[in-house]
């Protein structure tokens, strides 16, 4: 299976200086990466907006090795929320962040990445938007469900990700099932291994409904991202058996994936959220979409054979 060799080389320091440099890596990453700042990304945002859409924004970047560098990392997201606040987006727009780039890897980093994160959070709320912490490696996971907890006491619409390839996340989708609270369920895009995730792709599926069921059911605001056609028919008819109303989920789904689906669910009045990246710190970002998908992998592929 390719998509574990991918995820590997997403860590390889040489393989990120041999796709960069490739000649078609620029059109493939175009096709994943909103851009590289915050203005080159807002006409996405409004784009979106015209066509129904909402997004959901991640400024790329997990190799932070220094604490400065986390702090510029929360310094890339209060600009790109002054951005939101200027252009009256903030209802349009919310912030997907990765606790790693605020400096949980680095020594104290659980008490750094929150100390990082709050003020994000504390300015998106101002502006009428949240953050939802997205999911990393199974080792992260204590540390950013714990850090999610705190920042649930103060901002209570902060949302965060569970993966169904994980053999955990019945559990936390039972705990995180409640009142006020904003659950997106994803396969998962790491290297995990077998002693606490499922390998097999029908199982890590069959985990999803299961996951899908159990949001659905609860308390909170399921978000289902996913590409998958029948996954997505069935959390449809999950929601629907669950009596929920069209506001009372959504669907996200990755920019430059499926982009015609992002219109049809919002056109029969789903909430659709596009998950949308930017940034130049691109290269972990976009090997795990390689990952996730042999197509996109054949996408570039041929890319390089078209530009070689």
């Amino acid at each position: 299976m390719l998509g574990p060799v991918i995820l590997a080389a997403s860590r390889s320091d040489r393989m990120r200086r041999f796709v960069s440099a490739a000649p078609g890596t620029k059109q493939v990453v175009d096709r994943f990466i909103a851009g590289e700042t915050v203005d080159q990304v807002v006409p996405i945002i409004q784009d979106a907006a015209g066509k129904g859409l909402e997004v959901t924004l991640d400024v790329v970047g997990e190799d932070i090795t220094s604490a400065d560098q986390a702090a510029a990392a929360r310094d890339a997201y209060l600009e790109l929320v002054g951005r939101l606040k200027e252009l009256g987006l903030g209802t349009r727009a919310e912030m997907s962040v990765k606790l790693s780039m605020f400096g949980q890897a680095l020594e104290g980093g659980h008490e750094l990445a929150l100390a990082n994160v709050r003020p994000v959070v504390e300015a998106a709320a101002e502006i009428g938007t949240t953050v939802t912490l997205d999911a990393e490696d199974h080792t992260t996971l204590d540390s950013m469900f714990a850090i999610h907890e705190e920042l649930r006491k103060d901002y209570p619409q902060t949302g965060c990700v569970i993966q169904s390839y994980l053999f955990r996340t019945e559990d936390d989708a039972r705990r995180l099932a409640a009142a006020g609270s904003r659950v997106r369920i994803v396969k998962g895009a790491y290297k995990e291994p077998a002693s606490v995730a499922y390998q097999d792709k029908a199982e890590i599926d069959r985990a999803y409904v299961r996951i899908v069921k159990i949001l659905m059911d609860g308390d909170g605001y399921p978000m289902i991202g996913s590409h998958d056609p029948r996954l997505i028919a069935i959390s449809q008819e999950l929601a629907r058996k669950a009596g929920r109303k069209l506001d009372e989920y959504e669907f996200q789904m990755l920019y430059g994936i499926r982009s015609e689906e992002h219109i049809r669910l919002a056109a029969e009045g789903h909430r659709m959220r596009v998950y949308t990246a930017y940034g130049t710190d691109w290269y972990g970002y976009f090997m795990r979409r390689l990952a996730e998908k042999p197509a996109n992998l054949l996408f570039f592929a041929r890319s390089i054979i078209t530009k070689g």
